[in-house]
């Protein structure tokens, strides 16, 4: 069995269904990725790497880990932090926007939890993934500490996935952004990349612009999603463009780009080429930006990919 271990924070969800009504749930960009993917390829054993609180919402989102068919074996408990928890709101259009409460969140200390025992039981993964917020959330004196657990997870044979989510109020400046992705991009075997992403921080318009913005980093595998246009990979020397079919029913393109990522990895690590790979993440993020939420219900998206 493979194995993928995705390292970041999940958060509290709020979405309004009504006026004065809420709907409370559980997201957040590598868990999305992680729950598409368990649901899609059930013979890939797919591990959150993260560290939550010890209150009745914390203890919440574990069970619901267990419940998505998620190893728990690195979820931490911190004594005395809570989880981030974060209000979504969509326009007529279905573009999302957010309002955190994440300054105290459990997950920015998650090095603290990262002992000798863990890395080595880390080891034998096949993937492990990481985002752009994943490194923004680490507190900024464990940084270093991370990527030095990066290096030895890579030292080990493990394959470094990097999905670049850039999220400027996470950032002190543009500068320090600049400077982490850069070591992102020079550590990982696999990037995500997505063009809103990296436009204000490399001045990279079009895909074409971020393919060689990747390559100059010598990554091994890239892919280059530029919202409902064309995706380019970069694999084995070939590039392609695969072309995708837009999706008029936008409700809420909250998800899009991690469910995207989630099937695609479980793709190829169940031996998919690159081209049918990204065709059924590409379907995969259809169904989901035609729902409201960063989880759709369980079926919609293994039904269409099947």
């Amino acid at each position: 069995m493979k194995k993928i271990c995705f390292m970041g924070e999940c958060m509290v969800e709020l979405r309004p269904v009504e006026p004065q009504k809420l709907n409370q749930s559980f997201a957040g960009d590598v868990y999305n990725s992680a729950v598409y993917l368990t649901r899609c390829f059930a013979h890939v054993s797919a591990a959150m790497l993260t560290a939550v609180g010890s209150d009745r919402l914390s203890n919440e989102m574990v069970t619901r880990f267990k419940q998505d068919d998620l190893d728990t074996s690195y979820v931490f408990q911190h004594q005395t932090r809570s989880t981030g928890l974060y209000l979504i709101e969509t326009d007529e259009t279905g573009e999302r926007s957010f309002t955190y409460w994440r300054s105290e969140s459990a997950a920015k200390q998650i090095m603290s939890f990262i002992t000798q025992a863990q890395i080595d039981s880390l080891s034998d993964l096949d993937q492990f993934v990481f985002s752009g917020i994943s490194i923004a959330i680490i507190e900024a004196g464990d940084r270093e500490a991370f990527w030095q657990f990066l290096n030895t997870l890579k030292s080990k044979g493990v394959q470094i996935v990097f999905d670049p989510n850039y999220r400027a109020r996470l950032w002190k400046n543009e500068s320090e952004a600049v400077i982490n992705f850069d070591r992102a991009f020079e550590l990982c075997d696999v990037t995500l990349a997505g063009v809103e992403d990296l436009t204000s921080l490399y001045g990279v318009h079009t895909s074409e612009e971020v393919l060689s913005l990747c390559q100059k980093h010598d990554i091994g595998e890239i892919i280059v999603k530029d919202g409902p246009s064309s995706v380019i990979s970069w694999f084995d020397n070939e590039c392609l463009e695969h072309a995708i079919t837009p999706v008029t029913n936008v409700v809420d393109t909250t998800s899009a780009g991690d469910a995207f990522n989630g099937v695609y990895l479980g793709a190829r690590l169940s031996g998919s080429t690159i081209s049918d790979a990204i065709s059924l993440a590409a379907k995969a993020a259809g169904i989901v930006i035609q729902h409201p939420g960063a989880i759709v219900p369980k079926g919609l998206v293994e039904k269409a990919i099947s």
